[in-house]
């Protein structure tokens, strides 16, 4: 199967452009309209609401960074940190399974787990990171 590491650049780009498509639809969501009922409820959870555009910076800008492949490690920590939040403080009590009026949080793990593997596996050549900061950026050394 080693014919297979050849096409891990094209892995890392279809997580990325996945993970980051999810993050802008949702962050767009509350950027453009949903502000003010999303902060109220962050209220609600005990969060301070101002936290809220944190949240849309880590969604929205952070999907749009993975989009490009810009400060892709950067972009999936604060992702891993927003989905954790979102699991701890709203997702966690109705299990993990979606079930009729129950939201689980099996969505928002899938999410962190793809994040959480970019922090560690860098954007890939085939993005900015991999263009203006080879070796940082990118995938981990070929041997």
């Amino acid at each position: 199967m080693k014919f297979l590491d050849r096409l891990h650049p094209l892995a890392l780009l279809v997580l990325r452009l996945g993970l980051g498509a999810i993050m802008i639809a949702h962050g767009a969501q509350k950027l453009f309209g949903g502000m003010p009922r999303f902060m109220g409820m962050l209220n609600n959870f005990g969060i301070p609401g101002w936290m809220g555009y944190l949240t849309v910076a880590a969604e929205f800008g952070g999907g749009i960074l993975l989009v490009v492949g810009l400060l892709t490690r950067l972009a999936a920590l604060s992702i891993v940190i927003d989905m954790t939040v979102a699991i701890s403080k709203v997702h966690w009590k109705n299990g993990l399974v979606t079930t009729p009026g129950r939201v689980g949080y099996e969505f928002p793990l899938a999410c962190a787990v793809i994040a959480f593997a970019l922090i560690f596996l860098g954007a890939g050549p085939i993005s900015l990171d991999g263009a203006f900061f080879r070796g940082s950026g990118g995938s981990p050394a070929r041997k």
